[in-house]
């Protein structure tokens, strides 16, 4: 082999000279910079400069309910399913009430037992303290005073028994559709947990996004938005701030706080579901027809703003003078003209 590559040392040769060639034509194609790092170039055009902010988040309801019975017991009557509507103080289901019936009758015979003991006893010693001598007068008084006391009570418990008998039927504060039903039939024992009714009012639908403390900084109240629901992908729903919360969301891993937005178009055919998912995007500032270039294209030397600039087939410094910066790009005021080519 040695003997072979020694007779035919020109083949190496004219090989090395070849990969020599074919490197150097790499190297100095254009597109490619002296240190083989490729070269991007840019056109100078006017456009429209926006700069957005983008907020996810989903369908919530101002006005939501989880309704439970006060106490445990027999459910006695239920008068909703799931999807009704309801209206305000609507009953919507109920607990046996026999017990606590008769038990509002045993607690008003006391109190009609104690108003009788009250009234005697107030007879009998309320015109003789005043022939008793001190000390008896004062005793008296004292045995007045507890049958007062004790018809108090008496009143108290007719009272307490009352509100247990009322806190047996189950109404709700609001209007809006039953979401669920934890007890849907009459008859069984149920706990306050194990008996639950969900009511949401879809006329208070809003979109909650959440806002990182650096973004909710750009919000403010009454501000102009749009929303794309994951529901519906190709449409747009006008929306406009409602509330930014003061205080951060709880249950977050960082620092966010609850942005909410009314929607536009009317909830009466439940476009918007509650949980609905989307993102809501804001243009924070809109400069229309200037002339710009993407930022990094952009140099320092000594203070001053320049740009490489293709000009005879090769490339030379352009000192500009810049606008604001938007979204990555920068307003271009003096120093290059709308079709020049430059490097970055």
């Amino acid at each position: 082999m040695m003997q072979f590559l020694k007779r035919r040392w020109y083949i190496i040769l004219i090989i090395l000279a070849l990969s020599g060639l074919f490197f150097l034509k790499i190297n100095s194609s254009p597109g490619n910079t002296k240190n083989g790092k490729k070269q991007t170039s840019y056109i100078v055009k006017q456009q429209t400069l926006k700069e957005t902010l983008s907020l996810s988040g989903s369908i919530d309801a101002e006005e939501k309910v989880t309704l439970r019975f006060q106490s445990s017991g027999r459910i006695s009557w239920v008068g909703v399913k799931m999807g009704d509507y309801v209206k305000k103080y609507q009953t919507i289901a109920s607990l046996d009430q026999r017990e606590l019936k008769k038990n509002l009758e045993k607690y008003l015979n006391t109190f009609v037992n104690e108003r009788y003991d009250f009234e005697q006893t107030r007879d009998d010693y309320w015109q003789k303290q005043y022939a008793l001598s001190d000390g008896l007068k004062r005793e008296a008084e004292r045995i007045i005073k507890k049958a007062q006391n004790d018809l108090t009570s008496a009143v108290l418990d007719v009272e307490l028994k009352n509100l247990s008998l009322e806190y047996a039927s189950l109404w709700t504060p609001i209007e809006g559709i039953v979401t669920k039903v934890g007890a849907p039939f009459a008859g069984v024992n149920a706990t306050p947990t194990q008996a639950e009714f969900e009511i949401i009012n879809p006329k208070t639908i809003y979109f909650s996004a959440t806002a990182d403390q650096n973004d909710v900084v750009k919000l403010k109240e009454g501000e102009n938005g749009e929303v794309i629901l994951d529901a519906y992908p190709d449409k747009t729903f006008a929306g406009k701030i409602k509330m930014i919360s003061f205080i951060p969301k709880e249950g977050e891993t960082g620092t966010v706080y609850e942005v909410k937005m009314v929607l536009g178009e009317a909830n009466d055919s439940y476009q918007y579901r509650f949980g609905m998912t989307g993102d809501a995007s804001f243009t924070l500032k809109e400069k229309e027809d200037v002339l710009s270039i993407p930022s990094n294209y952009i140099k320092t030397e000594k203070g001053k703003k320049y740009v490489w600039k293709k000009q005879n087939g090769g490339k030379t410094k352009a000192y500009i003078t810049i606008g604001e910066e938007i979204d990555n790009s920068t307003e271009i005021t003096s120093g290059l003209s709308p079709g020049d080519t430059i490097y970055d």
